[in-house]
């Protein structure tokens, strides 16, 4: 079956999340595997133009909300 925008999607959320965390219990992390995906992924930002940016500071009235958001308090 196909979403909307044609993208598949998954009708057993709970079968996909036993899948997902059965694979994490096999597999211990990789420190240097993990940095070369990182690496590999920030490349390949740099070349679409996404990083650096422009205005490192463009939308942090969005990220400022979404913490306060977040991280609200609420009296005992």
């Amino acid at each position: 079956m196909m979403g909307k925008d044609g993208s598949p999607v998954i009708k057993n959320h709970v079968l996909l999340r036993e899948f997902e965390e059965s694979q994490l219990r096999k597999e211990a992390p990789d420190y240097h595997r993990n940095l070369k995906v990182f690496e590999a992924l920030y490349q390949e930002a740099r070349l679409l133009g996404i990083f650096p940016l422009k205005n490192p500071l463009d939308g942090i009235e969005v990220d400022v909300h979404l913490a306060r958001v977040i991280n609200v308090q609420i009296p005992a």
